[in-house]
């Protein structure tokens, strides 16, 4: 079987539940078809680069699947026709990363600043600043 990285757009006006309830339906779909996915994840309602549809702003997803080409080609097939999906595009890749990917690597890591920074450590850096001294 191949690898492959996975990457869709949504429509703004659905739920991050209903989100994930398409990244649910691409799940049971792959396994029906005899693959399976190692990581999904959901990077949220993000601006687009350009409008598609007159739209914005999308829900972006990324799933990693290990399925053979047929299948990824069925899933491609039901993702035209769904219209809660704007975009979508799959890459083959010679083997799956488990590590977060950059995107969400770079959530995490602003969001532990901005809770320290909330958490009464503003501008510390963990020593005093001597000012003057020759």
């Amino acid at each position: 079987m191949a690898f492959y990285e996975h990457v869709l757009i949504a429509r703004p006006e659905i739920s991050p539940q209903q989100v994930d309830a398409l990244i649910e339906e691409i799940t049971n779909t792959i396994k029906e078809l005899g693959g399976a996915t190692t990581k999904t994840e959901y990077w949220g309602l993000r601006n687009l680069t350009y409008r598609i549809r007159k739209n914005r702003k999308g829900h972006y997803a990324l799933i990693n699947i290990d399925a053979p080409a047929p299948a990824v080609h069925e899933l491609e097939r039901r993702l035209r026709i769904n219209e809660d999906v704007m975009r979508f595009k799959t890459i083959r890749v010679e083997e799956l990363d488990e590590e977060p990917s950059p995107i969400l690597a770079r959530r995490d890591r602003d969001e532990r600043r901005r809770a320290r920074r909330e958490g009464g450590r503003d501008g510390e850096d963990g020593g005093e600043f001597e000012g003057g001294e020759d």
